[in-house]
């Protein structure tokens, strides 16, 4: 038993190490003046930006992440309501999915200056822009997850006089978690990075903005410490994602312990 935990702990080390390796090479660039610190300032440097910084950063982070959470929370409602129609009536899922990877053909640097246009540089493009990024992965998934529903299951219930609302909500749906909280977590990251993208163009308040900002004064110590907290909020947006995945399906985590 001991020996187990002994490897569970060294295992959940692991990650740790290739992390710091980047951070060590990273600041060993930065002060041998092989990269010059004002295009590459180590680590330190960020970390004393970041700390400087502190409060304005938080009070723009705020901001970004309702513009985030918000935008996350109508594609993934628009999406689930899409998925079941889509799976319900092969004529919409024919008439819809063309428009569905189209608006995946799009880059979204091209599509937020036009949001900006017809919206203004209020928070409604920058939701817009989170929500076309975070629906399409969330669909697919769900519309995958459907279509492979167990045949058998579902004929079942089709014998024993089911309706249709109840093959999803006995077979469909349930079988379906899995893949839906796989789409959840690529969403949860792009919605982040898809709100500080939007607030590049224009606005008076976010992360976006605050780069903006610090970019045209040459602060790259504080850029650096921008991008940082915005990968560490989609790391941590996704193990939330994972936790909830665990709390909803504690079948999954039995069976993946058992594996371990």
């Amino acid at each position: 038993m001991k020996k187990s935990q002994n490897i569970f702990k060294r295992q959940s080390w692991l990650p740790f190490i290739p992390i710091a390796a980047v951070l060590l090479l990273w600041q060993v660039l930065s002060v041998s003046g092989i990269i010059p610190p004002y295009m590459l300032p180590g680590p330190l440097r960020v970390t004393a930006a970041f700390a400087a910084d502190f409060p304005l950063l938080m009070r723009h982070l705020l901001y970004t992440l309702l513009e985030a959470f918000t935008g996350l929370t109508l594609a993934v409602t628009a999406a689930f309501v899409l998925a079941v129609f889509m799976d319900a009536n092969s004529l919409i899922k024919q008439s819809v999915t063309p428009i569905l990877l189209l608006t995946q053909t799009m880059p979204v640097i091209a599509v937020a200056p036009l949001l900006i246009l017809w919206m203004g540089y209020g928070i409604a493009p920058k939701i817009t822009l989170v929500f076309l990024t975070c629906f399409f992965p969330v669909t697919i998934a769900l519309l995958g997850a459907f279509a492979s529903a167990d045949n058998d299951a579902l004929r079942l219930l089709q014998s024993m006089g089911a309706k249709k609302w109840q093959l999803y909500r006995y077979i469909k749906i349930p079988q379906g978690l899995p893949a839906f909280f796989s789409g959840l977590k690529i969403a949860g990251s792009y919605s982040i990075i898809g709100a500080v993208i939007a607030e590049w163009l224009g606005g008076d308040a976010g992360l976006g903005v605050y780069m903006i900002r610090v970019r045209r004064s040459y602060s790259f110590d504080k850029m650096f410490a921008v991008i940082i907290l915005v990968s560490a909020l989609s790391l941590i947006l996704i193990k939330f994602v994972a936790l909830v995945e665990k709390a909803a399906l504690p079948y999954r985590r039995g069976t993946s312990e058992n594996h371990n």
